[in-house]
């Protein structure tokens, strides 16, 4: 591990938060679902199943080939299925293994399912996204029933249940009140599956959840299901969310100090190819310190990157060129899909090499 940068995931760290969130899960009665984009690694998700989780979530077909192909038999394709090239790769994976459901929002996607389902000759388990705050992808309230009915109309589809992605947002606004975030998402989510019940609609599963909003959702009379992802690492987000301490991060990139030009300036080399750039700094609600934080100079921040550097801005401080610095990445999930490797460190002097497998997987 001589070159640089690289990432190391501290396996105690890893083992520690895998099996918190499983106990949350337990603790609160709901089933746990792992979202798989924080890691791609099918060693990571098998200990995730290990520690209890019913199965895994992903968002795109080809992270769930990728995973299945390491054994795994039960995955949810939270994403929208919308052309025939894609509902058809659904068929082909949902013979292969025990049970695949894949997310719905849209009457158009629903009909492609179903259409390939026929010729396929299967029974295509969806699940109905419903938004919730975050004006991603999802059906509002008013829509959810009138496209919950249409669904059920379909021969080839067989409507499991409702899901939602929110994250940190409180009535419709970023937030830190992650409790206030996870509690309404809990609660507007049981209101939707209430209302598709009085109209006949059967509704199995109640699925939410992001890291920072699982341990308030989960707690939500109903919810049947968490989908965390990030919580396996952990990140600056996190600690600034307040979800996570800096030791719960098992994850850092190592990175050098490759030029020292002046006194308030040292430049590592990683940059916009080494670190995730979706989680600017000093931005609504975390007002981040730049890229990451550099856990042996707390102080210095790590200001701004171009493809291959980084700038880190200090004063004072005992930089030096050729020095290795570990830095927690504002975003984890975004900068493991950088890499093609990481460094499972399992003790003192003691690592072993995994691919990031699921990496580019995004078809």
């Amino acid at each position: 591990m001589d070159q640089t940068p690289y990432i190391v995931i501290d396996e105690k760290i890893l083992v520690k938060n895998i099996r918190k969130m499983s106990r949350l899960a337990i603790m609160n009665k709901v089933n746990l679902r792992p979202h798989i984009k924080t890691h791609k690694i099918p060693h990571i998700a098998k200990l995730q199943l290990a520690e209890g989780a019913v199965g895994i979530t992903v968002a795109k077909i080809s992270e769930a080939k990728v995973m299945a192909s390491y054994g795994i038999n039960d995955i949810f394709i939270a994403y929208p299925i919308v052309s025939g090239a894609k509902a058809r790769e659904i068929c082909v994976l949902n013979k292969k293994i025990s049970k695949l459901i894949v997310g719905v929002d849209s009457i158009d996607g629903a009909r492609v399912l179903n259409e390939y389902a026929n010729k396929y000759n299967q029974t295509i388990k969806v699940r109905l996204e419903i938004d919730t705050g975050l004006e991603r992808t999802g059906v509002g309230f008013q829509e959810a029933l009138v496209l919950a009915k249409t669904i059920n109309q379909l021969e080839f589809l067989s409507l499991e249940g409702i899901f939602t992605f929110k994250g940190p947002v409180y009535k419709g606004k970023a937030t830190k009140d992650v409790q206030k975030a996870g509690r309404e998402e809990g609660e507007l989510m049981v209101e939707v599956a209430t209302k598709l019940r009085n109209a006949g609609i059967r509704v199995e599963d109640i699925s939410v959840g992001s890291t920072p909003t699982a341990s308030s959702a989960a707690t939500v009379d109903g919810i049947t299901e968490i989908r965390p992802g990030t919580y396996v690492f952990n990140d600056a987000m996190q600690v600034n969310l307040g979800v996570s301490e800096w030791g719960d991060c098992a994850a850092k990139v190592v990175s050098t100090v490759v030029s020292r030009p002046s006194d308030k300036r040292a430049v590592i080399d990683g940059g916009s190819k080494t670190f995730a750039t979706d989680v600017q700094p000093n931005c609504a609600p975390l007002y981040l310190l730049g890229f990451g934080s550099i856990q042996q100079y707390p102080k210095a921040q790590f200001a701004r990157m171009n493809e291959e550097h980084g700038v880190i801005m200090t004063n004072g401080s005992t930089l030096k060129i050729g020095e290795k610095l570990s830095i927690i990445p504002n975003h984890i999930c975004s900068t493991i899909n950088l890499h093609n490797y990481v460094y499972l460190k399992r003790g003192e002097n003691d690592y072993e090499k995994l691919t990031v497998e699921a990496r580019g997987m995004v078809q």
